[in-house]
């Protein structure tokens, strides 16, 4: 009986040693390819809001990093990459998220140019209800691209709202709370953008090519 109990353990822990090397294994094979997937595809979000053609810099190369609670949604860090034209400004693009979407967080990615004019914004990830609030998605609806072309300013500040709120943006049949949070999160990101352009877009790089980015 004994040994029965000893040789189940000894195959137990083969099994256990095995499964762990083979899960070590099948990380170290796909880790690169997910890495590289997930630069391709940020390099396609950038360049769908800040177009290739205006910049002449490694804009996924190109960043510092923020915190700021009140402006981003949370205490964590944000990358801002920086668009440049034979050195001079010509765009950001900030992380950014709000914890008030209906299903929990929703990040995004804003862009805004040097006179401060949104170029494009983009959902990065959440987890909102199918056929309502997920067509913040731009593969579902085009009412992200509202942002499009919109500024921020003292005159304007109360019609960055959903129209139901008073403010000038659609909100979605029977799903408001989406939309609301993704304006609210918009508006004081382009508010933190106008505040501190040029400190960042003069702050040292962190996001060199060849250095690893970094985990929010």
């Amino acid at each position: 009986m004994k040994q029965s109990m000893q040789r189940n353990g000894l195959i137990l822990a083969a099994f256990a040693l095995v499964t762990t090397g083979l899960i070590a294994l099948t990380h170290t094979l796909t880790s690169p390819v997910i890495q590289d997937q997930e630069q391709r595809q940020l390099q396609q979000t950038l360049n769908s809001i800040i177009p290739p053609q205006l910049h002449d810099n490694d804009l996924e190369h190109d960043c510092t990093i923020v915190t700021d609670a009140e402006y981003l949604g949370n205490v964590l860090p944000k990358r801002v990459y920086r668009a440049r034209m034979d050195g001079q400004p010509v765009a950001l693009a900030m992380e950014t998220m709000t914890p008030n979407g209906y299903s929990g967080d929703i990040r995004l990615l804003v862009g805004v140019n040097s006179d401060g004019v949104i170029t494009g914004v983009r959902v990065l990830q959440h987890q909102e209800t199918p056929g309502l609030g997920d067509k913040i998605e731009l593969r579902i609806d085009d009412w992200i691209l509202s942002f499009n072309g919109r500024r921020l300013t003292e005159e304007n500040r109360a019609s960055w709202a959903v129209k139901k709120d008073g403010g000038q943006f659609d909100q979605f049949t029977g799903a408001t709370i989406t939309p609301r949070a993704v304006v609210g999160a918009v508006r004081q990101a382009l508010a933190f953008i106008q505040q501190r352009q040029d400190e960042l877009f003069g702050a040292p790089n962190e996001c060199q090519a060849g250095t690893g980015d970094q985990d929010e």
